[in-house]
C-alpha cells in the first residue's frame, strides 16, 4: 500500500477529515497544509485507519481537536507590564467582590 492511501480509513473518519480541513482553509492555510493537518488531527483523535479488523473500537481522543485555545498568548505578551499588572489587579478585586456577595 502507497504512503497516503487512504483505503484503510472508514466513511466517517474521510468525512471527518474534510470537515477538519474545510475549516483550516477558511482560517487561511493553504489546501496542501489544510489536507495534511485535518489527517494528522484524524490520525490523532481515531488511532489511524480503522478498516479491516474485527473487534471492539476504541474510543476516540477528543483533546487534538481542542488544542486550539491553547496556542495563543501572543496578545498578552505584546501588551505593556502595566496594562497586564493592571488587569490582573482588576481581576483580583474582581474575584474578591464576587466572593465576599455570594455569601
Amino acid at each position: 500500500m502507497p504512503r497516503g492511501d487512504k483505503s484503510k480509513y472508514t466513511g466517517k473518519q474521510k468525512r471527518m477529515a474534510e470537515h477538519i480541513e474545510e475549516g483550516y482553509e477558511e482560517r487561511g492555510i493553504p489546501e496542501e497544509e489544510a489536507e495534511r493537518r485535518a489527517w494528522a488531527t484524524v490520525n490523532a483523535t481515531t488511532g489511524g485507519g480503522k478498516k479491516g479488523g474485527s473487534g471492539v473500537g476504541k474510543r476516540p481522543n477528543r483533546a487534538p481537536a481542542h488544542k486550539g485555545g491553547r496556542l495563543g498568548g501572543a496578545a498578552s505578551a505584546a501588551r505593556p507590564k502595566a496594562a497586564r499588572s493592571a488587569s490582573a489587579r482588576k481581576a483580583a478585586r474582581t474575584r474578591a467582590r464576587r466572593k465576599t456577595a455570594g455569601r
